[in-house]
């Protein structure tokens, strides 16, 4: 007993608190969603311990617990449509992906093909961009008004090149708006690959495309899986675009599981559509890693200190403008967004009929407190996954302990709109009646965005030696002291390009934020999705601007800290 008290300390004290946070808003939440998928009702586990009233009640409705929302999945044919549609949806944008991307891929990572530079700024472009903000955009080009409906008709089309209220449109935002996502693991994969193997097939007599065939993109495979397995999970999981451009027709995971909870109070079956969306994310995150690790594609030989770039004219050229025509969709989108913001009238024209600055200043003046409420929102995220990443490192580290590292890993597969509503379900009656305060809000921005925190100070963390923090102890400094005072500081470069990833990432959050943000405390991305939803599109593009400029900023800080170089 009394071993025990002495290894009982303030690093002790902070476990417990840690796993006591992941327990009550991460694990309680999931846990009590599965069971409202049996029960169909609300079940207040934390109420349940705390009045025995709650805990009859609890009793009651578990006595009255069925199968019969797992059997709607196969006999509701609104929820098994959605389960269908969500995954050919992830299953064609994957493959349209991966598609798309190998040139892409294979032309920044192997051949000197011009403008490489530029085309590799581009395609960051999309991953600045909030997808509902993107399936907006999509709207002005092929919408009945848009700029490229007016193209298509002059050329004597008729009606719409392309319905955004569709499956198609859909497809397209997600397909030119996470490609990068698939992109960069597979520019990686192709430059690890060792091309003395590629010289050799050419000097074998082997042609060009049969050497890429059978040699180049056989070593690039752990690269391309990985990339469509990510992108089927981040398609699957997408809540702005489906929100946006999905007809009433077409029924999908995330914007049936939204209309349960938020339209029809339909606890049961928001809860059936929140599990299905976890299992399914959870499987294909598996996928990935069950592909990823421990597969080794490299060659006996080595790679070579320095590769000789493929510079044949005809292919690079191709290949330039082929990656040049993929990226000016996002690019022209993004000048779509600006134009609407600045325009005094636009509709079924190529431009706009004028230009005025009246949008920006309604948003600076009348809805100047979202943006306010964005930035306080992601500053307390912010702090709160500093601390808690920060001894979460520590912990895996220095302790070995993996069940830490495990739990900030299951939020990785859980998709927004899930968690929102497993946060709901939990939180809306005492003893913790949370829900539509900001205090849980920041909770779930945190949770959700805490993945990204641990894995930036954790490598941190792994390039500290121990011996100086032994030092500090032995000088007398208690274990939790020189954790703080030691560790603390040496970790900053971790912390600060973990930050601002944290930062950016939470200012553009969308399914938590119109879940789960209260009218008081209404961020910018909840305010432009309702002014969407009423119609005011020159305001949403004049705010949409101003959210894209705030995050490219932070996006450019953390390239500088981190000094990554595309």
């Amino acid at each position: 007993m009394k071993n025990r008290l002495s290894s009982f300390n303030g690093l002790t004290l902070v476990k417990v608190l840690i796993y006591l946070f992941f327990g009550v808003f991460l694990l309680l939440p999931l846990v009590s969603v599965f069971l409202v998928s049996f029960t169909g009702q609300p079940i207040n586990l934390l109420g349940s311990i705390t009045n025995s009233n709650i805990l009859q009640s609890t009793i009651d409705k578990f006595s009255s617990a069925s199968f019969d929302n797992y059997e709607k999945i196969f006999t509701n044919k609104t929820y098994f449509s959605a389960v269908q549609n969500s995954l050919e949806l992830a299953i064609l944008v994957s493959l349209i992906v991966i598609v798309m991307c190998i040139p892409i891929a294979y032309g920044i990572a192997r051949t000197t093909m011009p403008f490489k530079r530029t085309i590799a700024a581009l395609c960051t472009i999309p991953l600045i961009v909030p997808t509902f903000i993107s399936a907006y955009a999509i709207i002005i080009m092929f919408g009945r008004a848009g700029w490229v409906t007016y193209i298509y008709n002059s050329l004597g089309g008729e009606g719409m090149l392309l319905d955004p209220y569709s499956m198609a449109g859909i497809v397209l935002v997600q397909v030119f708006f996470f490609f990068p996502y698939a992109l960069w693991p597979m520019v990686a994969a192709f430059k690890v690959s060792d091309i003395s193997l590629e010289e050799a097939s050419l000097n074998l007599g082997a042609r060009n495309w049969f050497t890429f065939i059978f040699v180049t993109f056989p070593l690039a495979i752990p690269g391309v899986i990985s990339s469509a397995l990510l992108i089927f999970t981040v398609s699957f999981s997408d809540f702005g675009t489906p929100i946006i451009l999905a007809p009433k027709d077409l029924n999908l995971l995330v914007v049936e599981a939204y209309r349960e909870i938020a339209g029809f109070f339909n606890w049961g079956g928001a809860a059936i559509l929140t599990v299905i969306m976890v299992l399914v994310a959870a499987f294909f995150f598996w996928l990935q890693h069950l592909f990823t690790k421990g597969k080794n594609y490299g060659s006996v030989s080595g790679k070579p200190k320095q590769q000789k770039l493929n510079d044949a004219k005809g292919l690079t050229r191709t290949l330039s403008v082929y990656s040049l025509a993929i990226v000016i969709i996002p690019v022209l989108a993004m000048l779509s967004i600006v134009l609407q913001s600045l325009a005094t009238t636009w509709g079924k024209n190529p431009l706009p009929n004028g230009y005025t600055l009246s949008h920006y200043q309604t948003i600076f003046t009348s809805s100047m407190g979202n943006i306010q409420n964005s930035i306080v929102l992601a500053l307390g995220a912010l702090i709160l996954s500093v601390i808690i990443a920060t001894f979460v490192s520590y912990f895996v580290v220095r302790q070995n302990s993996s069940k830490l590292d495990f739990m900030t890993s299951i939020p990785l597969v859980v998709p927004g709109i899930a968690f929102g509503i497993a946060l709901i379900q939990t939180f809306n009656t005492a003893p913790l009646h949370l829900t539509g305060t900001a205090l849980l809000l920041i909770v779930a921005y945190t949770i959700r965005r805490l993945p990204y925190m641990v894995r930036s100070t954790m490598g941190t963390m792994r390039a500290i030696k121990q011996d100086i923090e032994e030092a500090a102890v032995n000088l007398g400094a208690t274990p939790l002291t020189a954790a703080i005072t030691i560790i603390g500081p040496l970790m900053l470069p971790g912390i600060a390009a973990g930050s601002i990833l944290v930062f950016i990432t939470v200012i553009k959050e969308t399914s938590i934020s119109i879940l789960l943000a209260p009218a008081d405390w209404a961020p910018m991305s909840l305010a432009i999705f309702q002014n969407i939803l009423r119609g005011e599109y020159y305001t949403a593009a004049a705010m949409s601007v101003v959210l894209v400029i705030i995050v490219l900023i932070l996006q450019a800080i953390a390239n500088r800290i981190s000094k990554n170089q595309l």
